[in-house]
């Protein structure tokens, strides 16, 4: 039996959690904390703190921690922006362990802490000198690190927002990492983002205000202005710089994501693009594209865990068949089934979507059952289980995700997929090592769009861009 020794009261209780006693009493109202009343007043358990999983369900958040295991200082390798871990779980793959994680959201930090209880842990990259990030990593000042990876917050740049770009916060801190990298000095940085990088400005005019009857845009309103600057960055810090757009599925993601992957290096002035293990048809003898089937097929529906669409949306999703959308719809019900969307522009190709059973998965977005970006079952009427959507991601089944079902499928969501991870994670290796790389062919295409490469970008851009950065 617990004596008055071995127990907190709601006030100490509620200094160790830094939290307000408010809240400790709301937890035990919950049954989310276990406590007994004594003379009028509650007491916790001091062996609480040391339950980690209760700790996790009550903490708001996690604290920061430094790397717990002894570091190998052959290959030090930090991540930023790490979310749940997707990219790293593919270095780690490719023979890469990061040494430290930096996030800022509370659930992901404790699926991180969860996964890999003794990597290092820090939070909002703006907060901490490099100094305090080399003490979280548990290496020393005269330490080499090899590796900086991370994918900045890409809200800012996508072409499915307002894109502010740095004009964003979340644009603004992108910055801060390209700082804090080059002040840690790596032999690599690596950056991923999306596809909306590539054309986003320094500043973003809205096409409301575009035409004949607004004045010309300037100089950083023009498209490519935001990776201009980037590259600049980068290169007037001393790094060579290549990247490319690349289609997750050409590395054997069951997913056609599509991401931008800048690698850069102070030693190496030509940098090579990642190296494709899988083509759509197994063109160059590589292995065809893995399909949502080849992945999915033996899960139980039983187990599945998933949120469900509206009862109106079901109706149409009752008529539509594996593979299609709304446009396959009987043309009477189309207008009815997107309402005021249907006059709106584009081709809305994420409305009532249901995945093909036999080719890869569309990009995965953090909730599958928005009305804009549906992703439904081939047959089931219900939108991809989180068990799918780890499955797509290539998160192992029994990885563990902290949070409600809606935080789940953001943490995946977000996810870069492990394959092109890993793919990274080879390429750096390779170069690390100082193996030679041979090149599938010239003409592989390693995204559905074209001159999406550094070479090619520069090319476009490198009249604009001189007046731009040097004016």
């Amino acid at each position: 039996m617990e004596t008055f020794s071995d127990t907190l009261t709601v006030d100490d209780f509620a200094k160790f959690l830094n939290v307000t006693p408010q809240y400790v009493r709301s937890l035990i109202r919950k049954n989310r904390l276990p406590a007994e009343m004594k003379a009028s007043t509650w007491f916790i358990p001091n062996s609480v703190m040391n339950q980690t999983d209760v700790m996790m369900q009550i903490l708001p958040d996690v604290a920061d921690q430094q790397n717990k295991n002894a570091i190998n200082k052959k290959l030090v390798a930090l991540s930023f922006f790490s979310g749940a871990m997707g990219l790293d779980q593919g270095l780690r793959e490719a023979g890469i362990d990061v040494v430290l994680a930096s996030e800022i959201e509370p659930d992901a930090r404790k699926t991180i802490l969860l996964n890999y209880p003794e990597i290092g842990l820090i939070g909002d990259i703006n907060k901490y000198s490099t100094d305090e990030i080399r003490k979280f990593a548990n290496i020393k000042k005269s330490d080499k690190i090899h590796l900086v990876i991370g994918g900045p917050p890409c809200q800012a740049f996508s072409t499915a927002g307002k894109r502010e770009g740095f004009n964003d916060d979340r644009g603004n801190v992108f910055l801060t990492f390209i700082e804090k990298a080059l002040e840690l000095n790596p032999e690599f940085i690596v950056l991923e983002n999306v596809r909306g990088l590539l054309s986003a400005p320094m500043n973003h005019r809205p096409h409301k205000y575009r035409g004949s009857n607004f004045p010309k845009l300037s100089e950083d309103e023009k498209s490519g202005g935001a990776l201009s600057f980037v590259i600049h960055l980068l290169e007037s810090g001393g790094y060579n710089v290549s990247f490319n757009l690349y289609n997750s599925a050409n590395f054997g993601s069951p997913q056609k994501r599509e991401r931008v992957v800048i690698i850069c290096s102070k030693k190496l002035k030509k940098i090579p693009y990642l190296i494709p293990t899988h083509s759509e048809n197994g063109e160059y003898g590589l292995k065809q594209w893995r399909t949502f089937r080849e992945v999915t097929s033996d899960l139980l529906e039983s187990n599945q865990e998933a949120i469900t669409f509206p009862e109106k949306r079901l109706r149409y999703y009752r008529i539509l068949k594996e593979g299609q959308y709304w446009k396959h719809l009987p043309e009477n019900l189309q207008k009815e089934a997107l309402g005021a969307s249907y006059f709106a522009g584009g081709g809305k190709t994420g409305f009532l979507r249901r995945l093909a059973w036999d080719k890869p998965a569309p990009t995965l977005v953090t909730n599958p059952a928005m009305p804009a970006t549906d992703l439904a079952h081939p047959e089931m009427d219900r939108p991809l289980s989180i068990q799918e959507y780890k499955r797509i991601q290539e998160f192992p089944d029994d990885y563990k995700l902290f949070g409600s079902i809606l935080s789940k499928y953001k943490q995946i969501g977000n996810a870069v997929p492990k394959s092109l991870g890993k793919a990274i994670g080879v390429l750096i290796l390779k170069l690390l090592n100082n193996e030679s790389i041979i090149n599938i062919t010239s003409d592989f295409q390693y995204s559905r769009y074209k001159k999406t490469d550094y070479k090619s970008f520069t090319k476009k851009h490198k009249k604009e861009n001189e007046l731009f950065l040097f004016s």
